[in-house]
């Protein structure tokens, strides 16, 4: 079966891809998102060539989340210089204007035709970063949820304390009783029909 290298020009929230061969046939081609439904997506679409290979340009700028997400996936992922991309795009199309098409195309070229690519591997320390920073949200969650809970009670055990985001009594001619019964939580009781002065 035949090698595909996938071309791939990433941006922070889209990804333009190519697949050719090894004789720089192009296969298909498409655009996707960054989030979690394009990337699926994406994989989805490339399952047909089985025995792939990815080719990132600049897998340490813009592109290293995208490289990292793919190695966490199982894929082989290699590194396109951004220079030796370039190089490729000029000597194939005699001219140095950038689409995402062409720069996919060129990097799948430049992934063909160059020797020793840079074979990436899983980064460590991006992913103890990433096991941080989701522990953190955990974390905020978990605070929110607590004050919002502990003020709901005191709402509650406190006469008198009506909610911050209700209208005033003024705008809703509102008895007292009502106001006691929403700030305690306890069903109105009948009063006569006494409003606030305005």
């Amino acid at each position: 079966m035949k090698k595909i290298v996938i071309g791939v020009d990433p941006h922070k929230l889209s990804a333009t891809i190519e697949v050719g061969d090894q004789r720089e046939n192009a296969l298909g081609s498409g655009r996707f998102t960054t989030d979690q439904a394009g990337f699926a997506a994406m994989r989805k679409y490339v399952n047909q060539w089985p025995d792939r290979e990815w080719a990132v340009e600049g897998s340490l700028g813009v592109g290293r989340p995208l490289a990292q997400r793919l190695l966490e996936a199982g894929e082989r992922v290699v590194d396109v210089p951004a220079k030796l991309a370039a190089r490729a795009r000029l000597l194939d199309t005699g001219h140095g204007r950038k689409t995402d098409a062409q720069d996919a195309h060129s990097v799948a070229v430049a992934a063909v035709r160059a020797k020793n690519l840079r074979v990436l591997a899983p980064d460590g320390q991006l992913e103890a970063l990433r096991m941080l920073v989701d522990h953190r949200d955990q974390l905020s969650n978990q605070r929110v949820a607590t004050v919002n809970r502990l003020q709901r009670l005191l709402a509650e055990l406190t006469p008198g304390n009506a909610k911050r985001t209700s209208p005033p009594c003024r705008q809703r001619r509102c008895s007292p009783a009502f106001v006691l019964a929403t700030s305690s939580g306890r069903p109105a009781a009948a009063s006569p029909r006494t409003s606030w002065p305005t």
